[in-house]
């Protein structure tokens, strides 16, 4: 531990950081296992993990919205969707509520395929997780949507 700026003893900002890098390489490493097995592309699997979240969080997800938010192009973005459809990943299906539009959804395979493989990960996480009380937990949310939040504030500003 490192002296804290503020006159006691703590972990710097710059230990912390150095942290999430490392963390960040070995999710990457983890995830990219999934990705040779299934031969798919980086951009593939955070696809999958956005559409997955618009699932989750019950809102439609356009290719357009997808494009967007992996910031690639109307072309780059229709590429990304007709491989993931043909692995069979995911399904392009007309909006209930305005049949001129397209939204994505993730094909059962997809899931099924990604909960196996990640299952390992999700368990030594929850026993990570689970050596922390309720009170340590809320610090630890706090702090890595403060993080999210400035990592997309520093992209956006470049």
């Amino acid at each position: 531990m490192s002296a804290d700026p503020a006159g006691g003893e703590g972990v710097s900002s710059f230990e912390l950081m150095t942290l999430m890098r490392r963390l960040n390489v070995e999710l990457d490493r983890f995830v990219e296992g999934f990705a040779v097995d299934h031969k798919l592309h980086r951009t593939d699997l955070n696809a999958v993990v956005v559409i997955m979240d618009a699932v989750r969080e019950g809102r439609p997800l356009s290719p357009g919205a997808l494009g967007a938010a992996l910031n690639l192009s109307a072309p780059a973005t229709t590429a990304l969707l007709n491989r993931l459809e043909q692995a069979g990943h995911i399904e392009r299906h007309r909006s209930s509520t305005d049949r001129r539009k397209v939204e994505l959804a993730l094909h059962e395979q997809a899931v099924t395929l990604a909960g196996r493989f990640f299952a390992p990960l999700a368990r030594h996480l929850s026993a990570a997780f689970d050596q922390f009380t309720d009170e340590e937990r809320q610090v630890i949310e706090r702090f890595l949507t403060s993080s999210i939040n400035a990592t997309i504030s520093a992209r956006q500003e470049r």
